[in-house]
């Protein structure tokens, strides 16, 4: 019962109410032009005394309003509208004009449908309540009885003058039950009539895989970029820390090593969320690349005590620039993941070559013992794969050699693949 009483008097059914009685408004100029044609034709000259001209009339302005909703704001207009008092939600529904035909004529028919129950359930609500307050006075209103107001003899019986009240309750009750099935045949069209297209759908889809696109691209570049940043100030400055009264002259280059490195990072750092800021222009930091960026990379790495050895078998200036910053990054992770795992006293062997057409990264380290677990870690070697991925590449890693004591990190990225 209560449920019911809230589909008839509910605040969604009093808004959805205002949305019909705000149609049969905007369908009242349309019913004055038919009314305008229907005389001279029918020959009246009391369109409004006549209910059948009446109807007729508005019959003959529901087509007008279907030709004048192609004005390109009906459809943004009546989106709004059903929003706010349908309780239709926005992303089920266009926000823009109609563009093509297929928007025009859904358009047209929601106008249609909106005025034309609109108009019904506005004339009711002008009338039925009146009426209804007169049958419910009628039994204690001696004034009311008699013909002076039009109603029929048949009300001046006892037994009429004792269903009257309950016949305008009913009459009440069914407005309140017209207009919220009419609110929510609304609400239940208003997705189909003034919901996007499928091309609509489409730029929506495109644009969010874009986002999300981005958005992991700049998460990849944040993990790449800081966790490597992290790894290596934390192993250098350990490393000084252990040396600082033996060895002076490593701590200054273990200091150096730290400030160059956080430098480094802070202008990654800015280029990546400056994609971030709305309204703010990219960092102007360029992205590192394996041609301009490797030797200080390796250098940085080896100022914590790793022992890295690099084989470079291949022209870092002839590789295209997003490759040769995919594989910066690629190689970068690959040591982070070493220091991370094996220790700052590792010896990383790192080899870059072309063979076959496709550019191969391989990073081996010795395995020590069993990988430490981190809160929130194993995004590294997914970020690899995803980048390889993007790239038309592949990826491998694992342990290897005779006895299972080597981790390998191997990634094979074609010279001329999808950017």
């Amino acid at each position: 019962m209560r449920d019911f009483a809230r589909f008839l008097l509910g605040r969604r059914a009093r808004q959805r109410w205002i949305h019909l009685v705000l149609g049969g408004a905007l369908a009242m100029p349309y019913f004055l032009v038919g009314s305008v044609i229907l005389g001279p034709v029918t020959g009246s000259t009391d369109v409004f005394g006549s209910f059948p001209l009446q109807l007729a009339s508005f019959g003959v302005g529901l087509p007008i309003a279907a030709v004048t909703s192609l004005f390109p704001l009906t459809r943004p207009l009546e989106s709004a509208a059903a929003r706010w008092l349908c309780g239709v939600d926005a992303d089920r529904l266009a926000p823009g004009p109609a563009r093509t035909r297929d928007e025009k004529h859904r358009t047209a028919a929601w106008f249609t449908l909106h005025l034309g129950l609109g108009g019904i359930i506005a004339g009711m609500s002008l009338a039925l309540p009146p009426f209804a307050a007169v049958l419910i006075a009628l039994p204690l209103v001696a004034g009311l009885r008699g013909t002076r107001l039009g109603l029929p003899e048949v009300l001046d019986h006892t037994w009429a003058l004792a269903l009257a009240p309950v016949v305008g309750v009913a009459s009440l009750l069914a407005l309140a039950g017209c207009a919220a099935g009419c609110g929510a045949l609304l609400a239940r069209w208003a997705p189909v009539l003034l919901g996007p297209s499928p091309e609509d759908r489409l730029a929506a889809a495109e644009a969010r895989a874009a986002d999300l696109a981005v958005r992991n691209r700049l998460a990849r570049e944040l993990h790449d970029s800081v966790g490597h940043a992290l790894s290596a100030v934390t192993l250098q400055a350990s490393a000084a820390r252990r040396v600082l009264d033996s060895d002076p002259e490593f701590v200054r280059e273990a200091l150096a090593a730290i400030e160059d490195t956080t430098r480094r990072t802070v202008g990654e750092l800015d280029a990546v969320l400056g994609v971030l800021r709305e309204g703010d222009a990219p960092g102007t930091a360029p992205a590192p690349t394996l041609a301009a960026h490797l030797d200080g990379l390796l250098s940085r790495t080896r100022a914590g005590g790793a022992r890295v050895s690099a084989t470079v078998d291949a022209d870092p200036e002839a590789l295209p620039p997003l490759l040769s910053r995919e594989a910066y990054r690629i190689v970068q992770e690959g040591l982070s993941n070493a220091l991370k795992h094996a220790g700052e006293r590792v010896a990383v062997t790192v080899r870059i070559a072309v063979a076959g057409g496709n550019l191969e990264i391989t990073v081996e380290n010795p395995v020590t013992g069993p990988a430490p677990s981190r809160p929130g870690g194993g995004h590294g070697l997914r970020g690899i794969a995803d980048r390889a991925r993007l790239l038309g590449g592949t990826t491998t890693a694992g342990t290897a050699g005779p006895a299972g004591d080597l981790w390998r990190l191997h990634v094979r990225l074609p010279m001329k693949g999808p950017a």
